[in-house]
């Protein structure tokens, strides 16, 4: 599943924030999106995952091939790591949990609540939902967040048997995640400082 942007611009709190953003994703590979804070990473991955408005330009890509992981994890927290991942697999018509348990270390957690997890074992889980959707998009934000090395070594290992698999990944990240992958700068696609998109949104940057 590949997608296309082509001269797409995002807002937040009713400013054009990015705009003439055009790229392609193919099957296979990965794009690394690079910025300092606040510069519109954020954005962009939401806009391009269905959670706000494109103020202008196009996305082409089924809403059914992306997953979205952002700052929350997206888990309940009196369910356990399996009833968790359960929950979010049946969401997406999938059953098999045991490989994203294994994938990201989660075995010996499985029937831990989650409101017990440390933040690091929080965000494990928080990316063992994108194993069980099934979808071929993943995108993430600043997914090693609370990661320690080990942890962040299992997680670059799995986005490449995602690669290696045909999907595809566009990530915010500053750290190098150890495998080739081409980079987009967003700051170099500001939109001019006073840009209005006749849109409000001050919840998300």
């Amino acid at each position: 599943m590949t997608l296309t942007v082509t001269d797409l611009t995002c807002d937040r709190g009713g400013l054009a924030l990015l705009a003439g953003v055009s790229f392609t994703l193919e099957r296979g590979t990965a794009l690394i999106l690079r910025g300092p804070n606040g510069s519109g990473k954020t954005t962009l991955l939401r806009t391009l995952a269905g959670l706000q408005p494109a103020v202008e330009g196009t996305i082409e890509a089924d809403p059914d091939s992306i997953a979205y992981a952002g700052h929350a994890d997206g888990i309940k927290a009196t369910l356990s790591v399996a009833e968790n991942l359960a929950f979010w697999a049946a969401i997406y018509g999938q059953s098999d949990i045991d490989t994203a348990i294994e994938t990201f270390d989660l075995k010996d957690l499985r029937d831990r609540p989650a409101q017990n997890l440390s933040a690091g074992q929080k965000r494990r889980l928080g990316l063992a939902r994108l194993a069980v959707t099934g979808r071929p998009i993943w995108m993430l934000d600043e997914p090693t967040v609370s990661l320690d090395a080990e942890s962040t070594r299992r997680f670059a290992s799995a986005l490449q048997a995602h690669l290696a698999d045909g999907g595809s990944a566009l990530i915010a990240t500053h750290i190098d995640l150890g495998f080739d992958a081409e980079v987009l700068d967003v700051s170099r696609l500001r939109a001019a400082p006073d840009a209005a998109s006749g849109a409000f949104d001050e919840a998300f940057t």
